[in-house]
Protein backbone atom coordinates (compact mmCIF):
# COMPACT_ATOMS: atom_id res chain seq x y z
CA UNK A 1 0.00 0.00 0.00
CA UNK A 2 2.86 2.72 0.93
CA UNK A 3 4.70 1.68 -2.74
CA UNK A 4 1.05 2.63 -4.22
CA UNK A 5 0.71 5.96 -2.51
CA UNK A 6 4.00 6.69 -3.06
CA UNK A 7 3.58 6.29 -6.45
CA UNK A 8 0.85 8.13 -7.10
CA UNK A 9 2.18 10.81 -5.03
CA UNK A 10 5.54 10.75 -7.20
CA UNK A 11 3.15 11.02 -10.39
CA UNK A 12 0.76 13.73 -9.10
CA UNK A 13 4.51 15.77 -7.89
CA UNK A 14 6.03 15.13 -12.08
CA UNK A 15 2.55 16.47 -13.06
CA UNK A 16 2.29 19.80 -11.25
CA UNK A 17 5.94 20.71 -11.48
CA UNK A 18 6.22 20.27 -15.00
CA UNK A 19 2.73 21.96 -15.49
CA UNK A 20 3.92 25.08 -13.39
CA UNK A 21 7.41 24.61 -15.02
CA UNK A 22 6.17 24.52 -18.80
CA UNK A 23 3.24 25.43 -19.39
CA UNK A 24 1.93 28.20 -17.40
CA UNK A 25 3.07 31.64 -17.43
CA UNK A 26 5.57 33.18 -15.03
CA UNK A 27 5.57 36.30 -13.09
CA UNK A 28 4.84 39.27 -15.20
CA UNK A 29 3.60 36.92 -17.74
CA UNK A 30 0.59 36.12 -16.19
CA UNK A 31 -2.31 38.16 -16.77
CA UNK A 32 -5.35 38.03 -14.21
CA UNK A 33 -7.60 34.95 -15.03
CA UNK A 34 -7.66 31.15 -15.18
CA UNK A 35 -3.74 30.85 -15.52
CA UNK A 36 -3.09 32.97 -12.29
CA UNK A 37 -5.30 30.97 -10.26
CA UNK A 38 -4.60 27.35 -11.98
CA UNK A 39 -0.62 28.06 -11.15
CA UNK A 40 -1.62 28.59 -7.70
CA UNK A 41 -3.33 25.95 -6.84
CA UNK A 42 -1.12 23.95 -8.33
CA UNK A 43 1.94 25.46 -6.05
CA UNK A 44 -0.50 24.62 -3.13
CA UNK A 45 -1.51 20.77 -4.55
CA UNK A 46 2.76 20.30 -5.66
CA UNK A 47 3.42 21.35 -1.72
CA UNK A 48 1.41 19.46 0.19
CA UNK A 49 1.89 16.04 -2.00
CA UNK A 50 5.68 17.00 -1.76
CA UNK A 51 5.03 16.66 1.99
CA UNK A 52 3.20 13.70 2.35
CA UNK A 53 5.60 12.16 -0.04
CA UNK A 54 8.06 12.99 2.54
CA UNK A 55 5.71 11.09 5.13
CA UNK A 56 5.29 8.27 3.19
CA UNK A 57 9.19 7.62 2.28
CA UNK A 58 9.37 7.90 6.00
CA UNK A 59 6.89 5.37 6.52
CA UNK A 60 8.53 2.98 3.45
CA UNK A 61 11.78 3.72 5.23
CA UNK A 62 10.65 2.11 8.73
CA UNK A 63 8.42 -0.76 7.62
CA UNK A 64 11.80 -1.81 5.39
CA UNK A 65 14.58 -0.74 8.17
CA UNK A 66 15.68 -4.72 9.18
CA UNK A 67 16.23 -5.09 5.09
CA UNK A 68 18.26 -2.13 5.17
CA UNK A 69 20.38 -2.59 8.90
CA UNK A 70 20.72 -6.24 7.09
CA UNK A 71 21.83 -5.05 3.49
CA UNK A 72 24.60 -2.50 5.49
CA UNK A 73 26.14 -4.87 7.28
CA UNK A 74 27.54 -7.13 4.71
Amino acid sequence: MVNVVSFFLLVLLSVTGLMNWLVLPKGYEARKGFAVTARHFLVDVHEWAGLAFIVIIGIHIVLHWSYIRHNLGK
